[in-house]
């Protein structure tokens, strides 16, 4: 008997398919105007045999083996539920009592789950959270250095976060749209929460059908689609900034800088305009000084800042463009473009960061939030940058600066991570695993051996999303949408709430975690919560039954056009930023006065240590761009069909201008080894002459699979072997992985098998 159970996930809401107990299919949601097709590899992995059937402790652990210990895929003992309870909540109270609570990491990224109560990442740090504590992270990989930033010049990281200038005001008003990265097509597959209606192709034709005209600042022309007929200018990467402050002279040159908005509405534009006209330090970041950096011919960047001084002009930037060294720059300097031109909080006009850099960013949506657990304190703990998880265990008692402030790095004892996977999102892995064996335990809840899990000495098996009740919702969506169970946990599977409440209860508080509530009681205390809280926003949701039989809550769009900064515009005085002056700050004292000296008062060009002009490109002359795959989100999903289909003879493409290739006499198709110093991986060459020259792309998420024969080499092709691990600066310390230079060369003798999918063998098939 064929059942149909509503369900949900980043990549989009859809129906299961479930015959005898497993999903043979999906069905996208009926009211999703332009489906994805990331959901057709759901039922391959939630059938993987990658899936952990049951709890697992690794062997040299039982024996004694911690600090220092090798570890990944050797020495996994099965035991039982009761055993692995026991053992976490034993050692979780150990160190607690020998080294205090930030000895413990709480580690997550959140992307474990659409669904809102069970979502890993939420349910252990409010695990932690009421045990006493934990070393948390702060900021994210995404746009980490420019979370940091925005509040500094901007007030806020609604620039960034949303909700932006939304694409009903940009189609209206917009005439020019300036696309640092572009609008990529493949990150808007995905909402954070959960995807009821992909409508960002939508949204874009509208743009183009109302004459809107665009510009792709990328190396790569695929960043925007071919539907919106962008002029492609194929930037060096790194360099935007010069671009950015090229332009900004132009205007100056020409007399066309709104010195009205400059005077009313900004402050610090009498420091930065003596460096870009050359007057504080002897060079004028002229067109022709920024062509020389960039590579992008001088009379093009004349002619764009000329264009965006007559036109309502749009600036955007994606994330992926702070994710390098001195990543700050670019967006900052695209502030005070914006600045320039005068169209911060005009209709159309402007500058926003992240549209085309997820699903939901632009979309005209009404102001109300999201149905999520409530926050847990974290006491006796402390924060650090999410980018900075290596030197946290590489330098315990030591200083790390961050955003004007001191932390004094804790010794972690025990790393303990759920919904997530570092071994994809972290930069240099083979540095991360030399950290990561530092720890003494390494607890991971998982539903698949991931990297994660075969780098663990305890090793917990959670449940996927179709194997219990949620709650999708996202503030970017206005769709909230039931998960409905569509079949039970697979072999030993546990859901997150269950193993932690478990474990709350050996360490005494198993009350205050669970509430005295069950998953269905949690449901329907959520959905209340925000029942309620959109009342008081003048949106009256059904009752929790009606949802749930329903299936969805659709939240309709508002009537008016969103402008983000739209009262500041009108009356700074009345309206000011949250900044220590009210105004676009384009020099920030406070910046400033934390002395950083890689960072300045106000943008400015610096040199990456890693990009073509760089000595080190005489080396390793490739620049290697690692972006968010089409075929999965992030690691999820890479056992799938989806992913599968787009490797080449089993490994990750890279993507590489055939006169790059000819060069190095490589054929599309060969496997390549990319090296640098850091690491290698293979890869399938797949010959594009839509990059430009001397740079290759990666996609990030293949599942890292080094192999011991091969010298650590890793055979799948995972492009974060190659990144290099460094703060974007002391102010962000965001992800710098967009600054790496590499080397490839066609791949020599019998190509080693991709295992990683497969379950590890455990040495023995009883309890220690």
């Amino acid at each position: 008997m064929t059942g149909i159970k509503p369900h949900a996930a980043h990549w989009g809401s859809f129906d299961a398919v479930v015959e005898q107990g497993r999903v043979v299919g999906v069905r996208p949601f009926r009211r999703d105007p332009h489906p994805g097709p990331l959901i057709e590899a759901i039922p391959d992995v939630v059938h993987a045999r990658s899936r952990i059937d049951r709890p697992h402790v690794r062997a040299g652990w039982l024996r004694g083996e911690r600090r220092g210990a090798e570890r990944g895929d050797r020495d996994f003992v099965p035991v039982s539920w009761d055993q692995a309870t026991r053992l976490v909540a034993e050692e979780t109270r150990r160190v607690r009592a020998e080294f205090g609570h930030p000895a413990i990491m709480g580690g997550s990224y959140g992307w474990s789950s659409a669904g809102r109560f069970h979502h890993a990442k939420s349910q252990l740090q409010r695990f932690l959270g009421l045990g006493g504590g934990f070393t948390n992270q702060v900021t994210n990989y995404s746009y980490g250095a420019g979370m940091t930033l925005m509040p500094h010049i901007l007030g806020t990281n609604e620039v960034i976060q949303g909700p932006v200038t939304d694409w009903s005001s940009i189609a209206r008003h917009t005439r020019l749209m300036i696309c640092l990265g572009g609008l990529p097509l493949k990150n808007a597959l995905v909402t954070a929460g959960g995807a009821g209606a992909h409508e960002y192709v939508p949204w874009l034709k509208r743009v183009a059908e109302a004459g809107g005209r665009f510009v792709n600042i990328s190396p790569f022309r695929g960043d925007t689609p071919d539907f919106l007929g962008a002029e492609w200018v194929p930037i060096r990467p790194n360099t935007d900034t010069a671009l950015i402050l090229a332009m900004i002279h132009t205007l100056v040159e020409a007399g066309l800088e709104d010195r009205g908005f400059l005077a009313t509405h900004c402050t610090g534009w009498d420091r930065l305009r003596p460096y870009v006209m050359g007057e504080a330090d002897g060079t004028p970041k002229t067109a022709a000084w920024a062509a020389a950096i960039t590579e992008v011919p001088a009379e093009t960047i004349r002619a764009l800042a000329l264009e965006a001084a007559r036109l309502p002009t749009m600036l955007t930037a994606t994330w992926s463009i702070q994710r390098a060294e001195h990543g700050e720059q670019p967006w900052w300097a695209l502030v005070a473009l914006a600045a320039a031109l005068g169209g911060i909080g005009k209709p159309g006009q402007g500058v926003m960061f992240g549209y085309g850099s997820l699903n939901g960013m632009g979309t005209p949506r009404r102001e109300l939030p999201s149905v999520s657990l409530p926050a847990t304190r974290n006491p006796g703990g402390l924060n650090i940058p999410v980018a900075r998880v290596t030197e946290l265990l590489e330098r315990p008692g030591e200083i790390l600066q961050y955003n004007g402030r001191d932390i004094v790095l804790p010794d972690i004892r025990i790393i303990w991570w759920a919904g997530g996977n570092p071994f994809h999102h972290h930069q240099d892995l083979n540095r991360l695993r030399r950290g990561w064996n530092r720890a003494e335990t390494i607890i991971v809840q998982e539903p698949w051996w991931t990297a994660a899990a075969r780098h663990a000495d305890i090793v917990l098996p959670a449940t996927t999303t179709l194997e219990r009740n949620d709650i999708a919702s996202s503030s970017r969506d206005r769709f909230v949408r039931a998960m409905h169970q569509a079949i039970p946990p697979q072999a030993q599977a546990r859901n997150d709430h269950d193993m932690l409440a478990d474990i709350a209860e050996a360490c005494g508080f198993r009350d205050r975690f669970t509430e005295q509530r069950d998953e269905a009681a949690w449901l329907r205390h959520l959905y209340e919560r925000w029942r309620q809280a959109c009342a008081r926003f003048g949106f009256d949701a059904p009752d929790y039954d009606s949802f749930w039989a329903e299936g969805f809550v659709e939240v309709p769009p508002p009537e008016e056009d969103f402008v983000l900064f739209s009262e500041f515009a009108r009356d700074p005085v009345a309206h000011p930023l949250n900044t220590p002056s009210g105004r676009v700050e384009l020099y920030s004292e406070t910046i400033a006065g934390f002395g950083y000296e890689e960072i300045g008062g106000h943008p400015r060009w610096q040199a990456p240590q890693e990009y073509l002009g760089a000595p080190l490109a005489a080396r390793f002359p490739l620049h290697l761009l690692s972006y968010q795959p089409a075929t999965r989100l992030h690691g999820q999903l890479d056992p799938g069909r989806v992913a599968a289909a787009d490797k080449i003879q089993g490994r990750e493409p890279l993507l590489m201008h055939p006169a790059d290739a000819a060069a190095r006499g490589l054929r599309d198709g060969d496997i390549l080894r990319v090296f640098n110093e850091r690491g290698a991986c293979l890869a399938g060459l797949r010959l594009s002459d839509g990059i430009r020259r001397g740079v290759v792309a990666m996609a990030t998420g293949a599942w890292w699979d080094p192999s011991p024969e091969q010298g650590g080499l890793d055979v799948h092709g995972n492009p974060n072997v190659l990144t290099r691990d460094v703060g974007t600066s002391r102010l962000g310390q965001g992800s710098a992985a967009q600054s790496c230079l590499v080397e490839v060369e066609r791949f020599a003798g019998a190509l080693p098998a991709v295992t990683v999918h497969d379950a590890p063998r455990p040495v023995a098939e009883q309890a220690a």
